[in-house]
This record gives structure tokens, sequence and C-alpha cells, in this order.
């Protein structure tokens, strides 16, 4: 377990990038230990560090990606129903785009290849919610146990949420262009090179996507971390108050953000005490529901079915929240 730790301090928590930054941010004068020099330091450290995992894991995932195009993904997911088959397409969906937006082109070939709304919303829900990548950035932040819990906890959202609209029997809910849009058969082998030029084009492409965020969230906690006090957060977002995962539920839907932009926000609210349930409920808000993201399945499906998956989405995550703030005990 020693080295165990040794490998995630160095190499995922970047302890010693930390270290660096510090006496470079001292080195030219600032207190690493003052508002100002601490928010330098924070920010350097942080956007460094995501920027390196972020392309070393969207490579890696991407290549392993490159293994289930939609045509393979489809097949798989083909003829199966039932509890088993959301549980697949929701493990499935961790291998799939990053955003919710970059989901509905997929979600769209699903429905008109004749899959059970069920899986498709499973598939829909797991995919910008919980990644492979999200479970390395979340250690590297955070802790393995915490990071572990996010993923399990989604895909039980992702399970559950597609399971409940399956039931619900809403398939005329569907735009009626999304059944007739043509599916496009086998998908071309690829070659090891091949893999790794669509990798390397997926870590441009996407960094190139995310970085605005990634700067905003990183300043954002950054000026939580060191310029608001405590009290007035734990005031506001105490893991006592009640109604702090429904604030962060609130505050995350109007956000658009991939996982790598909600995470320092999500660290430095966790260094103020707020309960870990509230900032998982923000970071799954922001990720599974927000307003960009809902506008584009409006186009795809029709109102009763949109505010259908909202709600369950929406009170998964209310749920989890809850039970996680009751819990953060174990994890902290």
């Amino acid at each position: 377990m020693s080295v165990f730790g040794w490998l995630n301090d160095q190499l995922l928590r970047m302890t010693w990038l930390n270290d660096l930054v510090g006496a470079g941010v001292a080195a030219v004068g600032l207190d690493p230990a003052s508002r100002i020099g601490g928010s330098v330091q924070f920010f350097v450290y942080d956007v460094i560090k995501i920027f390196i995992l972020l392309s070393v894991l969207i490579f890696a995932i991407s290549y392993v990606q490159s293994h289930f195009p939609p045509e393979r993904t489809r097949a798989m997911l083909g003829g199966r129903s039932g509890l088993g088959a959301n549980t697949l397409a929701a493990l499935l969906g961790t291998l799939t785009p990053f955003c919710s937006c970059s989901s509905i082109p997929l979600f769209i070939g699903f429905t008109a290849a004749g899959l059970p709304l069920a899986v498709t919303f499973s598939f829909l829900i797991s995919s910008p919610l919980v990644d492979l990548a999200s479970v390395i950035l979340l250690a590297s932040i955070f802790s393995w146990p915490i990071a572990l819990a996010y993923v399990a906890v989604g895909l039980v959202v992702a399970i559950v949420g597609g399971t409940i609209i399956g039931r619900l029997g809403m398939e005329d809910q569907v735009a009626e262009f999304v059944r007739t849009v043509p599916v496009s058969g086998e998908a071309a082998t690829m070659t090891r090179n091949e893999r790794l030029t669509y990798a390397r084009d997926q870590v441009v492409e996407i960094v190139h996507r995310v970085w605005p965020y990634v700067l905003i969230g990183v300043g954002i906690g950054a000026a939580i971390h060191n310029w608001v006090p405590a009290n007035v957060i734990s005031a506001m977002l105490g893991q006592d108050k009640w109604w702090s995962v429904p604030v962060a539920v609130l505050v995350g839907i109007p956000m658009y953000a991939d996982i790598f932009g909600t995470l320092p926000i999500a660290e430095a609210l966790v260094g103020k005490g707020v309960g870990l349930g509230t900032v998982l409920a923000f970071m799954m808000a922001v990720t599974a529901l927000s307003l960009p993201s809902l506008i584009m399945l409006k186009r795809v499906v029709k109102m009763p079915l949109l505010v259908t998956f909202t709600g369950v989405v929406t009170l998964g995550i209310l749920s989890i929240g809850l039970i996680f703030n009751a819990m953060t005990h174990w994890f902290i």
C-alpha cells in the first residue's frame, strides 16, 4: 500500500509538480501561503496537472474506444433487453464521448437501429456522466474510494434511469425523423497506425474543446480556495444544510462543462467543508443535465419524454447527494 500511495502521489496527484510550482511562486517574490501566492500556485499547478493527465488519458481511452465504434456498440446491444441490457449500455457509455452534446448523435443512431428506449437512455445518461478518465482524474484530486464511488453511483443513475424510462412506454415520444435516420452497416477495421492517429486527433479535438472550461474551473477553484472564507461557504452549502444538494443541482444545470472543468471547483468546495454528496450532485448536474445538452435533446424527443428524463435524472442525483452527505465520513 505504501508503494501504491507513493505512485498515486507522484503520478496522479503530482505532488512533485505542486512543490515545483510553489518554489517557482516563491522565486518570483510571492508567498505561497498568502492569498495571491496561493491562488497563483493553485491555478498553475492544477492547470498543468489536469492538461497532462487529460492528454494522456484521452489518448489511451480513445485508442480503446477505436475498438468500439457506434456500429459495433449497436451490434453488442442489439437484441438485448432488460436490466442486463441497460447495465451493458451504461458500461459501454463509459467508453464513449466526454460530453452530453456529443452523445446525442449516438443516441439517434441507437434509436434508429431499433434499440429499446431503456437501453438508449441508459447509454445517454452514462456517456457524459461516467467515463474512464473521470476515475483517474477524481483519484488525482480526491482519493480512489471517492473516484470509484462516483463511478458506481453514476452507473446506478444510468441503469435505474433508463429502466424507469423504458417501463413508462414512451417510445412514441421520440421525434419521427429519428427513426428514419439511415443506419450504417459494419464498421471498417482500423489498422494500428490508424488507431494511433485517431487517438492523437481525439486529444487535439477534446483539449481544444474543453480548455476554456478547465481554465474557468481552475480559476473559480483558486478563488474559492484562497479568497472565500470557509465559514461563508459552510453557511451556504455546509453538510448540515438540507438545501445544499438542491442548490448545487440548480447551480449546475445552467452550466456547460466536462467533468474536467468541474473538478477544480469540487476540490476547492470539499476543502472548504462542503459535503461530498453536495459536490458530487453539482458535478453530475453539470455533466448530465447541462442546459445546452437538454436543448439539443429537445430536438430529438418530445417534451413529455424530455421532462421525464430530466425529472428521473434529477431525482437520482438528489438522492445520491443526500445519501453521500450522510456517508461523507466514510470517504474523508
